[in-house]
């Protein structure tokens, strides 16, 4: 079915007892926090429901609390907030994973290494791609020598952060999701922390099933997000309902003037071939 198109999303979250939400795009832009968000969440929470953030951060949670605490996002919008960073960690020390080489910012990053020795490519156990080193002037291509020589090593890539790109302040930048997707072009093994794939679903449901005190069905869950790739796809996949929000990652492709175009929408979403109940320009109430 084509989805609505909404003006305000308020009589859509009514429905639901817990939100799956993004974070970068829906909750903030990378700068400052989004108020009518943060307003619709805090509201939703007051109803009773529950909101677990979601996000492709590829920093532990704690870390992250304290950026979007800085950026204006209101602890009261939300109960828990999972990060890849988090779900990195996770698969890290599951595989005893100790020693790695890292992929990414050289100090940006720091807090996901603070138990895990980063180490150069010949001693690593695996890789773990945060983002690029330089992601204003460097593409996933800048890296394929050194993916040819993981590859030849039959290295695992950990990729921390699933996003293809991100928008900052409405320029776009890099992710460390291109050079995962790379690697696996390539035929290396990547494991993706991180939506749209089902271990950070299931990370999500748990975080707010303990919240709530009991656990919740999937046809009472609705997952927010800007992006078709990770958070439409993921909702699809984890068996819940997914409303896009549509002045994030796919705003020049939707909008017409100051306004999300309808048959614009309906086309990108049906192109998609995922299912999404609603698209809306904002995450409001």
């Amino acid at each position: 079915m084509a989805p609505d198109i909404l003006d305000g999303c308020g009589d859509l979250l009514a429905g639901y007892d817990m939100l799956v939400c993004d974070l970068w795009g829906v909750v903030h832009d990378g700068v400052r926090a989004l108020d009518a968000a943060c307003d619709a969440l805090i509201r939703f929470r007051q109803g009773g429901g529950t909101v677990v953030l979601l996000s492709n951060a590829p920093m532990p949670s704690h870390v992250t609390a304290r950026f979007i605490d800085r950026i204006g996002v209101s602890r009261e919008a939300y109960d828990r907030l999972v990060t890849s960073g988090d779900l990195t960690l996770e698969v890290l020390a599951a595989k005893g994973m100790s020693r790695v080489h890292h992929l990414g910012p050289e100090k940006r990053d720091d807090a996901l290494f603070e138990t895990i020795e980063r180490v150069p490519l010949a001693r690593a156990d695996a890789i773990v791609c945060s983002g690029l080193e330089d992601d204003e002037n460097e593409t996933a291509e800048h890296y394929r020598d050194r993916l040819l020589v993981a590859r030849e090593a039959d290295l695992v890539l950990v990729c921390a952060n699933p996003d293809l790109s991100v928008e900052v302040g409405g320029v776009s930048y890099p992710c460390a999701g291109a050079i995962a997707a790379l690697y696996e072009e390539m035929g290396g093994e990547v494991v993706w922390c991180g939506k749209p794939h089902a271990p950070a679903y299931v990370a999500a449901f748990s975080a707010g099933e303990a919240a709530r005190g009991r656990s919740v069905e999937r046809a009472r869950i609705l997952g927010i997000g800007d992006a078709l790739r990770t958070d439409i796809a993921g909702a699809g996949r984890a068996g819940i309902d997914a409303l896009m929000i549509g002045s994030g990652l796919h705003r020049h492709e939707i909008w017409t003037g100051d306004a999300i175009d309808p048959a614009k929408a309906r086309a990108l979403v049906a192109a998609s071939g995922l299912p999404c109940r609603a698209v809306s320009p904002w995450l409001s109430w």
